[in-house]
């Protein structure tokens, strides 16, 4: 409640002008009084504040007796001194700034702000805040009134009636509430003025109290307040009510807001868990990087010294044989036999292979009959003698059921093999070479079995034995641990000798050649092999025009060896064949150069519009068939002719030469150039220039792979590294061709879109529109996109369908080329070489930059 005062002081002559103004105001708002409803809003709020008089001890202004003036909601303010009118719109302006910041907002601080304000014109405003720090007066809920309206104070009849009330009310105390403290007391004081403390202000804002405690209402109001309240009671109830609806809002809200991420939850742990596993992958990658060995930055060893020191644990033995449960029987005549351990071991060989084609080869079946009545005993051996009574079946049957059992292992069983395989390789593995830890190739033994070789191998059906301790020699450091045998065995023999590159080797039975354990193709020495390697193939660039000179004086010399060698030169030269070598009746029938027999080619004076046409029809190496029509030179074709002279087909067709008189020759033109050297020169030189035909520089990716593969591709053919079509060839290509057709139905759809999209922006144009024409486009183009890339893989399939990329790839190739290629046309080395390659030939790919030139 806020009462206002003028000061003392104002003039005597300004009474008059108040008077008249405070007349025509009540008249003005008698006319526009709305009735019953503002008189009872008027009466609630002269019952909630009530008249007083407080004794006021510390009032600044003069004793004289001032009639009180009552701020009403309508925003009416009535003077007990005599005013102008400029200063009671004045103190309207002051009133209705107070009444927004004390009743609105209820702020002391802002409150007393206001008052200092109203001093400084010349007024004292003494106020006491109702209620609680959260109080609210009802006038700033109620709505707005007519400024000019009369309330009750103002009205002459009723100032009688509330000065008799007063008059009962004089000596009553307020009744304070049981848990707070009395802030207010009525006396018989002659002042009308409401004057209270600033502590008592402040204690009321932080101690609030009960309404009911503070109003001091007569008990003849209490009706009125008692509909007061319930007005109060229900305007808060429906404010509770609203407040209640809004926060169950704002909770489905946040409810609605939660649920969000919970249905994404198991994506966003997904992509969480990649994201973590790809920084693990990369941080693995940077430590693998960093503590790689750039063992080509480092100096060489003296001549001929491969390594200082060299550490190994020795070879891995296959398991012992265990022996066939009692329910799986071998029988031989339709009668249960027991074989001895070891004649039973190579029974099951024999058996695991019942339906593979082998085993209906006779020459298959005569060598593994042979064999193994050798490790039968006696008795055995007077009982078994026709193979084809022998019955496998059973011991088939259950090698097929404990191979689908381990097909049907849980995870948690895979896992545990895997981590036993894991613990193998990092114990038997590695090796330390020169204080590096270095990868070994083939450090499993391998286990015994029945050789099967390539093609029609006359050995085919052999028994690869078991090979022992006692059979293998160990080659490490002096100064280091020598590997321990397995129990009751011993090493044939350890040698500590570093110009060779083996840790371990053996001799094995079926060709009687030596078996070595060598370290990694990712490993120094095999690096500095193929560095080497590839070295001389690149000086061979500098003396070949001068060898070509001299194998073309060769084809006219008076000595038949001269020519054959000439002619030989040039087969190897031109055709990338290899030099051949003396082959043993036991071996597989697979020719080169040096070794072709008359019947081997076949020569054409004219065909196919070409002269001097040369027909080859031969198995290569690993019994791959070399087929080739090549136009040869003139005095070539005569010297072949020559050559074949009074011979029969079985004769060799370079009767005079050998592979060794061969190199030996080459060797005197060149150090170091063999026949091998010259297929690597060929090779790698045609993957060069045929990359330089092929690739254009604005390329798509795999548009440049294509090209790639294409120049790859002709150099597997001039080397002959072909390859039987893969078993699944067709189904593969079939379902290729599938993702083609639906993804040229998906372009066909898009274009559908896209023509519909820019005709309905061109009927009405619009932002919206526009943005679903750039929408379409870019579907289109993405599409058409794919569909390319799907037709490119389909045509590098179908050409490389029986072509054997990866052998040029690995063993003929300079990899500087691939590297400088990539490098040159932004093409990432990991579409080339996989992580195995790439470990192969990190040293190329270190020092090769885009200018390399082979």
């Amino acid at each position: 409640m806020m009462k206002i005062v003028f000061k003392e002081g104002h003039s005597h002559s300004k009474k008059r002008s108040a008077e008249t103004n405070d007349h025509r105001i009540r008249k003005k708002a008698k006319s526009t009084r709305s009735g019953s409803k503002e008189k009872l809003e008027d009466s609630e709020l002269n019952e909630k504040y009530p008249r007083s008089s407080v004794k006021n001890s510390h009032s600044r202004i003069s004793h004289k007796p001032l009639q009180e003036s009552k701020i009403t909601s309508s925003e009416k303010v009535k003077f007990d001194a005599e005013i102008s009118v400029s200063e009671a719109e004045k103190v309207k302006d002051l009133y209705e700034e107070l009444e927004k910041r004390v009743d609105g907002n209820n702020n002391l601080e802002e409150a007393m702000r206001a008052q200092g304000k109203a001093e400084q014109e010349g007024y004292e405003i003494p106020f006491l805040p109702e209620g609680t720090k959260n109080y609210k007066s009802n006038s700033t809920k109620s709505s707005p009134k007519d400024p000019h309206k009369i309330t009750d104070d103002e009205d002459p009849k009723l100032q009688g009636k509330r000065s008799e009330k007063l008059q009962k009310n004089k000596n009553r105390k307020c009744t304070p509430d049981v848990n707070s403290h009395s802030v207010c007391q009525i006396d018989n004081s002659h002042t009308s003025l409401t004057a209270v403390k600033e502590e008592d202000v402040k204690e009321q804002i932080f101690n609030p109290i009960s309404d009911r405690a503070q109003t001091c209402l007569p008990v003849e109001n209490d009706l009125e307040v008692r509909n007061a309240e319930k007005m109060r009671d229900k305007e808060s109830t429906v404010s509770i009510a609203q407040d209640k609806a809004q926060g169950q809002k704002k909770k489905r809200s946040s409810r609605s807001t939660e649920q969000e991420p919970k249905k994404n939850k198991k994506a966003k742990r997904e992509k969480d868990e990649e994201k973590e596993k790809q920084n693990k992958k990369g941080v693995k990658k940077a430590e693998d990087e960093a503590g790689k060995w750039k063992w080509w930055e480092e100096g060489k060893h003296a001549d001929g010294q491969k390594w200082r020191s060299l550490e190994h644990k020795g070879p891995l033995f296959p398991p012992e044989y265990e022996l066939l449960p009692s329910d799986v029987q071998f029988l031989y005549d339709g009668a249960p036999v027991q074989l001895n351990p070891a004649a039973e071991e190579v029974a099951t060989f024999y058996a695991k292979m019942l339906d593979h084609e082998y085993t209906a080869k006779q020459v298959f079946q005569n060598n593994f009959f042979t064999d193994w009545k050798e490790v039968m005993t006696e008795d055995e051996r007077k009982l078994i003698k026709k193979l084809y009574k022998c019955d496998f079946s059973k011991i088939h049957a259950y090698f097929l059921e404990k191979t689908e059992a381990k097909k049907n292992m849980t995870k948690e069983e895979k896992q545990v093999l895997k981590d036993e395989a894991t613990k193998l390789t990092e114990e038997y593995g590695y090796c330390l070479l020169d204080g590096h830890k270095e990868k070994i190739g083939n450090f499993r033994l391998e286990p015994p079995g029945l050789f099967r070789g390539r093609g029609e191998h006359p050995k085919m059906g052999k028994l690869k034995r078991r090979v022992q301790p006692e059979d293998v020699i160990i080659n490490c450091s002096q100064d280091v641990k020598v590997p321990e045998p397995p129990a009751g065995h011993r090493w044939k023999r350890v040698q500590h000798d570093n110009t060779v590159t083996w840790l371990a080797s053996w001799v094995e039975n079926i060709h009687g050649h030596i078996k070595y354990i060598m370290l990694n193709p990712s490993s120094k020495l095999k690096g500095e092999k193929d560095w080497q390697k590839y070295e001389t193939a690149r000086k061979l660039k500098l003396s070949v025009d001068d060898i070509r000179r001299e194998y073309r004086r060769a084809w006219s010399a008076r000595e038949m060896k001269q020519r054959q060698r000439g002619v030989a030169l040039y087969f190897i030269d031109k055709l990338a064949l290899r030099a051949g070598n003396e082959k043993d009746d036991d071996t597989a029938d697979t020719v080169g150069c040096c070794s072709l027999r008359v019947e081997h080619i076949t020569l054409h004076r004219h065909q196919d519009g070409q002269d001097y046409l040369v027909e080859f029809d031969f198995l290569g190496k690993d019994s791959i068939r070399y087929y080739n029509k090549v136009p040869v030179e003139k005095q070539v074709f005569k010297n072949l002719k020559l050559f074949m002279e009074n011979k029969d087909p079985e004769d060799d067709l370079f009767d005079r030469i050998s592979t060794i008189y061969l190199n030996k020759k080459l060797n005197e033109a060149m150090p170091g150039l063999t026949a091998k050297v010259f297929r690597t020169f060929n090779a790698s030189t045609t993957l060069q220039e045929q990359l330089g035909k092929l690739t254009i520089d604005d390329m798509t990716v795999e548009e440049k792979l294509l090209a790639y593969n294409r120049a790859n591709r002709a150099v597997a053919i001039l080397c002959n590294h072909q390859r039987a079509a893969p078993k699944t060839f067709e189904k593969s290509m079939l379902a290729l061709q599938e993702k083609i057709k639906k993804k040229k139905e998906e372009v066909e759809k898009a274009k559908k879109e896209l023509k519909q999209a820019k005709k309905d922006h061109k009927e009405q144009p619009s932002e919206k529109s526009k943005k679903l024409v750039e929408k379409k486009e870019n579907a289109l183009k993405r599409l058409s996109e794919q569909l390319k890339k799907l037709k490119l893989q389909e045509t590098d399939r179908e050409e490389n369908k029986v072509i054997a990329l990866g052998t040029s790839k690995l063993n003929y190739l300079d990899p500087r080329i691939t590297v400088a290629w990539c490098k040159k046309h932004n093409v990432p080395v990991e579409k080339i070489y996989n992580k195995t390659h790439r470990a192969k030939f990190a040293w190329a790919i270190d020092m090769a930059d885009e200018n390399f030139q082979f």
